[in-house]
C-alpha cells in the first residue's frame, strides 16, 4: 500500500487531514524510497507500518508538548482494524520505532533537501552567489548510560562529567530562508570539524559560505576556493597567536587588502598539490561601540564584491544562530532534553527534528511569498503554533472543510508578519538572569569525593 493510499486509509478517510498540509512538500515517494533504500519497508501488516513510523518521529519534534502516545492518537497514525479505533501501547510505539531505526529518516532529510535546497538558495542570491552558513551546536540528550557511553558529556568545574549527555550536530544552512541544506550529527567529543568534512561537498556551483572561524583552516580555504566552481567563502579571523600571518600583496582601499600566505613546509609536505602561495582578501572595519574585526574572504575582486557589502553580508551568519534558537527554544520549547533513551532512537529523533523545522520553513517561505516578504520577516514561534493547532484539531474537523481550513491557515499565517528589523540594533553578549540558585545535582560519588576533601 502506497503511503498516501495508507493516510487516505485511516479513519475512513477522515482523518488524513492531519499530512494534508505538508502532503504537498514532503513527497510521499521520498518516503517509500527511503524505506526501501535502507531495507525498512514494512512486508507484515502492522499497527503501526514503517511510514506511520517515519510521521510519528517527525511529529513528536513539532507537538514536543504532547507524548509520543498522544501523538500517535492526534495524528491518528494507527491501521483501522474494524468499527472500533485501535489504540497502540507505549511498548509497541518503542518497538516501531526500533525497527524503523534513524537511517531512513536520515536518507529521507538528505533526499528531500536536495530538492528544497537549490529552489531555496535561488530565491535569495548574492551577486549571483546562493549565500550560504556552516556552525555547529550541541543538545542534552536523556541521562541513560546507553546515552552517555554513546555521547559522552561536557567535563565542568565542579566534576569530570556534565549534568546529561551531549550530542553535537553541525549544519549547512541557507541562511536567507533558514532551512537546512546538510546536517551531521556525533558525539560530544567529535570535533566540529570532523563532523564538517562531509558536509563541504555537499556545498553547490556559484556558493559563498559563511564560516564560523573555529571551522576555518588553510585546507578549508583552498578546498572551498574553487575557481572553476565558482565557490567562495567568508569567515572572520582568528586573534591571538592563532591569527593569520601573511604579507600584504596589494592594497584595494581603506582596510581592503590581498594577502599573501606561504604554507608551512610541513603543510607543503602533507598537502603537495597546493600551491606555493595562495592570496586571501582580508577587510578590517569597526562598528561603534565595538572592537575593530577582520574579515577573510576567498572573493578577491573588490569591484564584483565591494567591501562594505561584503561586511554587511558577514553579519547574517547570525542567521544561523538564530535557527538553532527556533529549533531548541521554539520547537523543542526548552526542554531539558531530548525525549529519547537509547542512542539509536535519539538520532532517529534528530533526524525528524530537522525534517520538520525544516517543513515548517517551507511553509513559511510560501506565506512570506504570498504576502511579498522575506522569509525571515515571518513569526516562527507563531507559523509553529498554528501548524501544531492544525495538526492537533484536524481529524476533529470533517472531510469538506479540510481545504478551505488549509486555505484559511495560510492567510492567518501571512497575519505573523514581522517588523522591518533595525539596522542599528545590537547588543553585547550577556547573560540577564541566572538559570538557577540551586546547586548544581553532582554525581553521588563525585558528591562523597568533595564531603571527604571537606571534611579532611
Amino acid at each position: 500500500m502506497e503511503l498516501g493510499e495508507a493516510i487516505l486509509a485511516v479513519g475512513a478517510g477522515d482523518r488524513a487531514a492531519s499530512f494534508e498540509f505538508f502532503s504537498e512538500t514532503l513527497d510521499a515517494e521520498w518516503i517509500t524510497q527511503a524505506l526501501q533504500a535502507t531495507g525498512s519497508a514494512t512486508i507484515r501488516r502492522r499497527k503501526l507500518p514503517a511510514e506511520y513510523v517515519v510521521w510519528l518521529v517527525i511529529g513528536m519534534a513539532l507537538l514536543r508538548d504532547r507524548s509520543i502516545r498522544e501523538v500517535v492518537r492526534h495524528l491518528d497514525l494507527v491501521l483501522p482494524g474494524g468499527a472500533r479505533r485501535q489504540t497502540v501501547s507505549g511498548s509497541a510505539i518503542a518497538q516501531a520505532r526500533a525497527r524503523l531505526g534513524p537511517d531512513p529518516l536520515a536518507a529521507l532529510f538528505a533526499q528531500a533537501a536536495a530538492v528544497w535546497g537549490p529552489a531555496a538558495a535561488d530565491a535569495d542570491r548574492w551577486r549571483g552567489l546562493a549565500v550560504f552558513g556552516v556552525d555547529g551546536t550541541t543538545l542534552r540528550v536523556p541521562d541513560t548510560a546507553e546515552n552517555e557511553e554513546a555521547f559522552g558529556r561536557t567535563p565542568t568545574r565542579w566534576a569530570s562529567t556534565g549534568g546529561y549527555p551531549l550530542l553535537r550536530l553541525v549544519a549547512v544552512m541557507v541562511l536567507r530562508c533558514h532551512l537546512l541544506t546538510g546536517v551531521a550529527l556525533g558525539a560530544y567529543h567529535d570535533s566540529e570539524q570532523a563532523l564538517a568534512e562531509p558536509l563541504w561537498d555537499q556545498l553547490p556551483d556559484d556558493s559563498l559560505v559563511l564560516v564560523d572561524r573555529g571551522l576555518a583552516t588553510y585546507a578549508l580555504w583552498h578546498r572551498l576556493a574553487d575557481p572553476a566552481r565558482h565557490r567562495h567563502w567568508l569567515t572572520r579571523a582568528k586573534e591571538g597567536p592563532c591569527a593569520p600571518q601573511g604579507r600584504v600583496a596589494r592594497r584595494l582601499g581603506r582596510g581592503d587588502q590581498l594577502l599573501e600566505f606561504t604554507p608551512s613546509h610541513e603543510m607543503q609536505r602533507t598537502h603537495p598539490h597546493w600551491p606555493a602561495t595562495f592570496q586571501v582578501r582580508a577587510i578590517r572595519y569597526q562598528r561603534r561601540g565595538f572592537r575593530a574585526q577582520l574579515l577573510l574572504t576567498s572573493l578577491l575582486d573588490p569591484v564584483a564584491y565591494p567591501a562594505a557589502e561584503i561586511v554587511a553580508l558577514y553579519h547574517e551568519r547570525w542567521e544561523l544562530e538564530l535557527g538553532f534558537d527556533e529549533v531548541k527554544t521554539h520547537t523543542l520549547e526548552r526542554e531539558e532534553a531530548l525525549r529519547s533513551k537509547t542512542p539509536a532512537r535519539v538520532t532517529q529523533e534528530v533526524w525528524g527534528l530537522v525534517l520538520g523545522y525544516n517543513l515548517v520553513r517551507l511553509a513559511m517561505a510560501r506565506v512570506a511569498d504570498r504576502a511579498g516578504v522575506a522569509p525571515t520577516r515571518i513569526s516562527f514561534r507563531h507559523a509553529l503554533q498554528f501548524i501544531r493547532v492544525f495538526w492537533v484539531t484536524a481529524w476533529l474537523a470533517s472531510p469538506g472543510v479540510l481545504p478551505r481550513r488549509l486555505e484559511a491557515l495560510h492567510d492567518e499565517l501571512a497575519l505573523l508578519i514581522l517588523p522591518e528589523r533595525r539596522a542599528d540594533r545590537r547588543y553585547p553578549r550577556a547573560v540577564k538572569i541566572t538559570m538557577s540558585n540551586y546547586p548544581r545535582k553532582r554525581p553521588l560519588v563525585e558528591r562523597f569525593a568533595l564531603s571527604d576533601r571537606h571534611w579532611g
